[in-house]
């Protein structure tokens, strides 16, 4: 896999990676075996990590300000109708009713000059220290749910309460998004600590399975955002 490889070669040259995503962290951690990297976790529980050797990520926390209530899925909209890399930027936070983004520093010109508009609304980025947050834990709903697959499609009908059909609809007007990115495979097999959002239903982090029933369906374990 590039994305894999690409990060690779940077911790063989010296340099952090960019930011990975949980199946991208364990992927490359498989793959430096048992050599040894050092972590930046912008916060506990933060979705996206960076690994390092001795030179420190340059990563900027910036403030999202608008005087109109914006959505998380309008702000990721936002990152891909600019074409920003899900690897430029970690974990949008909403706290306080306020929300915030890490990024970092080698893309922050583009980013200010660019991440203007969210949707139709002005925004104001306000650049904070990066220790702003670091005290903060998010705050989840846990769900248990009784599934015959661990499919995405059969557990997203379950959460929106709705069928697998209008979830095909859903996914085909791109309102499901896979670990920050919009969901083509309806078929893919939810992994743990995998991280998806449907709109209008919330945010969500997969657990996995906790048991079978005697008819063998799947007991599984789902947070939701709060």
């Amino acid at each position: 896999m590039y994305e894999i490889q690409k990060n690779l070669t940077r911790l063989d040259n010296g340099q952090p990676t960019f930011f990975l995503d949980s199946s991208e962290a364990k992927e490359v951690k498989r793959k430096l075996g048992k050599n040894k990297v050092n972590v930046f976790s912008p916060f506990v529980d933060s979705e996206k990590i960076i690994y390092y050797l001795d030179r420190e990520p340059e990563v900027l926390l910036y403030e999202i300000k608008c005087s109109n209530e914006l959505r998380h899925q309008d702000i990721l909209g936002t990152m891909y109708s600019l074409n920003i890399s899900k690897e430029m930027y970690g974990d949008i936070i909403l706290y306080n009713n306020r929300y915030f983004i890490y990024i970092l520093k080698l893309f922050q010109n583009y980013f200010e000059m660019n991440f203007t508009k969210v949707r139709n609304n002005r925004i104001e980025l306000v650049e904070l220290d990066l220790d702003y947050l670091k005290d903060y834990e998010r705050d989840y709903e846990e769900i248990e749910l009784i599934v015959s697959s661990e499919r995405i499609d059969t557990i997203a009908s379950h959460l929106a309460g709705t069928s697998r059909v209008l979830i095909k609809d859903k996914v085909r007007d791109k309102e499901i998004l896979l670990n920050n990115e919009i969901l083509k495979n309806l078929s893919y097999v939810l992994k743990e600590n995998d991280t998806f959002s449907i709109r209008k239903i919330g945010k969500f982090k997969y657990i996995g399975v906790i048991r079978t029933t005697k008819s063998n369906n799947y007991i599984v374990k789902i947070l939701k955002y709060i």
